[in-house]
């Protein structure tokens, strides 16, 4: 297995299927695509490590991105007070010429996520920064949860809505005062802590889930169906618009996604298990 090689490889567009894991996706993504599979490594086992390690230059990329660590905010991962809980002093912005901020553009406040159909549409919107960048990449936030099945999701909305309220303040100049520096100071050993115990990891998980499936059929069975179906509504909308794409397209993920191996659950940083650094790389045929 070699490693992902991003940036290294040669693609026009490059489909990015955040959280998605090679053997789920390996299954199921000839009902949709046709192309030549590979399995690759990835960089990072989660969307901050991933972009951390991956843009290291100035990159002439049309970047549409669902996931709010991706941003043109200009705030460094290490300084977000929401859900990275990085040291990486990285931010899209510095590297990457035009990022199209569609994790608030195309939010869906009821699924709690930004849904396919909404990424194809900003693309189809900024036709002029797609036709004047060298490349171009199209992040989804599927198969990642919240699972769209459930029409319901709690965990990335309190993270995008963290970060919106961190960028409100910053153009306004507050810094929240002695509390908020206290609670940036608490937050990141807090989750760090979390991150460490299985049934925190699982207790998460399980905000994502019905309560009479995961009664029924357990953590790992209820989560890995609700998950295939969010990577199955990710393929319909990455079908239509591949059809639309001139050149080289490749579909990738930025990492995978562990549902109990090695006592690993969902995906965190630097936490490089075959489940978590294991992704697809289909060149589209």
């Amino acid at each position: 297995m070699q490693d992902q090689h991003f940036l290294e490889s040669d693609w026009d567009y490059c489909l990015v299927l955040d959280a998605c894991r090679y053997d789920v996706f390996s299954e199921v993504y000839d009902e949709y695509l046709d192309g030549t599979l590979e399995k690759r490594r990835s960089v990072g086992s989660s969307t901050p490590e991933w972009a951390y390690r991956t843009f290291t230059d100035e990159h002439d990329i049309a970047y549409f991105s669902s996931n709010p660590f991706i941003n043109d905010l200009g705030i460094p991962l290490n300084e977000l007070k929401w859900g990275a809980s990085c040291d990486y002093e990285w931010s899209a912005s510095d590297h990457i010429s035009n990022v199209f901020d569609v994790w608030k553009s195309g939010w869906d406040d009821d699924l709690g996520t930004v849904p396919p159909d909404s990424l194809g549409e900003a693309f189809h919107e900024h036709q002029d920064a797609v036709e004047a960048a060298d490349r171009t990449v199209l992040h989804y936030m599927q198969p990642h949860a919240p699972y769209l099945a459930r029409g319901k999701g709690q965990k990335l909305k309190q993270i995008q809505k963290g970060i919106r309220k961190q960028e409100e303040a910053e153009k306004d100049g507050d810094d929240g005062g002695a509390l908020s520096a206290l609670g940036d100071t608490i937050r990141p050993k807090v989750e760090n802590k979390l991150e460490g115990s299985e049934l925190a990891q699982k207790a998460g998980l399980w905000l994502e889930l019905d309560p009479a499936d995961l009664v029924k059929n357990g953590t790992r069975e209820a989560a890995m169906a609700l998950y295939e179906e969010n990577l199955r509504i990710a393929l319909e909308s990455v079908a239509d618009i591949v059809t639309e794409l001139d050149g080289t397209v490749i579909v990738t993920a930025d990492h995978g996604e562990a549902f109990g191996e090695e006592g690993v659950w969902e995906h965190h940083i630097e936490t490089h298990i075959p489940a978590l650094m294991e992704v697809p790389w289909l060149e589209v045929e």
